[in-house]
């Protein structure tokens, strides 16, 4: 059993990987999320907790909860991810807390020739990547008990909205963008769960790139799962934005998990992709 004593704040609880940890966590720990819109009657469960990042302050919800561990999963507006993090590094510089940040392989897409390591200069081309790295570099100002950077490759699962639009697309019959010459590494929500409830168990903190231990071209990776979910034939759509083959994946030389953590593409395809 979990030492059920540390208090856990997932901010972005509502979201699909922060309620996919908040299902993880709650059961070996005192573990609290964030909603901001209340579709799912959020506010129904007395261990979820209405923010705004756009309206409210975080330091009144950090000060209610006070937590050991604070899972960041948060998605909206860029400037205000920005302040709101700005204000959760202050916050960590004065308790005994850690933050585990969920950042993205896209703090490397400027680089395409190689797969990323841990401890690679990070540079992106993208606004999205630009805003993970600005998020990171205000972390990495911390000491490093205090934080957990955790770059993630594209996620898939049952639940997922990558999964929900190849699923609309087959049914409805419409072309599914696929990149041939893009070689990546995936992730699931399950894997991604497992992963970090054990680096919480473990008091883990750095960086960390939690994605397959291989890789896989895009379009072969997607082809696969669209034959896992249904009978009907896609159509691709293939992008091509450079005619050599270009690498966004993250893979860990640093900083390994355990065996049993680690896995390959073709598990995200046959554990967590199902009819």
């Amino acid at each position: 059993m979990a030492d059920t004593g540390k208090r856990i704040l997932i901010l972005g609880g509502s979201g699909f990987l922060g309620h996919a940890l908040y299902k993880e966590l709650c059961p070996y720990f005192d573990t609290y999320a964030t909603y901001c819109s209340a579709r799912r009657r959020f506010e129904d469960n007395a261990k979820f907790l209405r923010y705004d990042m756009q309206e409210d302050d975080i330091f009144p919800l950090l000060e209610e909860v006070k937590p050991q561990v604070i899972i960041s999963a948060v998605r909206g507006d860029f400037g205000a991810q920005i302040q709101a993090h700005a204000h959760l590094v202050e916050y960590l510089a004065g308790h005994q807390a850690r933050m585990y940040f969920l950042s993205s392989a896209n703090v490397f897409d400027a680089y395409s020739k190689y797969p990323s390591y841990e401890l690679d200069k990070t540079l992106s081309e993208s606004v999205y990547g630009r805003l993970k790295i600005r998020i990171e570099n205000m972390l990495l100002r911390l000491p490093q008990e205090r934080m957990g950077i955790i770059r993630l490759p594209m996620v898939f699962g049952n639940a997922s909205p990558r999964t929900r639009e190849l699923l609309t697309a087959l049914k409805e019959v419409n072309p599914i963008e696929v990149f041939p010459n893009l070689i990546m590494n995936v992730t699931s929500d399950d894997k991604l769960c497992q992963q970090l409830h054990y680096m919480i168990n473990r008091d883990k903190h750095g960086i960390f790139h939690l994605g397959s231990r291989d890789l896989v071209h895009h379009e072969d990776f997607i082809g696969e799962i669209c034959s896992h979910l249904s009978e009907n034939r896609p159509i691709f759509k293939r992008v091509y934005t450079t005619n050599d083959e270009r690498y966004l994946a993250v893979l860990p030389k640093h900083s390994k998990l355990p065996k049993n953590l680690q896995y390959s593409y073709q598990e995200v395809i046959d554990m967590h992709i199902s009819q």
